[in-house]
């Protein structure tokens, strides 16, 4: 059985949603998102829950039916508290600035990077050196993080680079290491 699946989804106070032919959209005070769900997983709401049934219990409907449980509980999570990535840069003369929406990134080449805010999108840099990258979906806050991180990865020897908050370099000893 899907345990992800069988969880009941709790819809948050000015959050609603509805579906038509496969495609739901959920409403919510930051905004809304719209996503085509499979259709075979029926969705089913009581009062303030939803919950997500399968037709049978082949191999197949067990993964979409946790998948596709998973996408409407990050929709929902969303439009009602939003998702963020922290980036930290580290090295000499690294910095980020913000140019309106647009995020511009000095990271030891001969030209600053420039980075736009995908719709619904929004950046924060915090002393030069952190960058927040927030929005309603978590795919998209996701892949602009991945992104900025891409610019200049973290390499192994003195662990310069972007780097999520948090993250965990691993280094190497370089040549005279034994």
């Amino acid at each position: 059985m899907s345990r992800i699946g069988n969880k009941v989804v709790e819809l948050p106070a000015g959050v609603s949603f509805e579906q038509n032919a496969g495609v739901v959209t959920v409403k919510g005070p930051k905004g809304e998102l719209s996503r085509a769900l499979s259709s075979d997983i029926t969705i089913e709401q009581d009062g303030t829950t939803v919950t997500f049934t399968r037709p049978n219990d082949t191999k197949e409907m067990k993964t979409i039916h946790g998948t596709t449980r998973a996408l409407f509980n990050n929709m929902v999570e969303g439009v009602s508290a939003g998702f963020s990535k922290k980036l930290q840069m580290i090295g000499v003369g690294y910095r980020a600035q913000l140019q309106g929406k647009k995020l511009v990134l000095s990271v030891g080449k001969s030209h600053p990077d420039e980075v736009e805010a995908p719709e619904g999108i929004t950046f924060e840099v915090n002393n030069n050196t952190e960058i927040t990258v927030s929005g309603i979906s978590k795919e998209v806050v996701g892949e602009t993080a991945a992104y900025i991180r891409s610019l200049r990865s973290p390499e192994p020897y003195k662990g310069k680079g972007i780097r999520y908050e948090g993250e965990y370099v691993r280094r190497k000893e370089g040549k005279t290491g034994k």
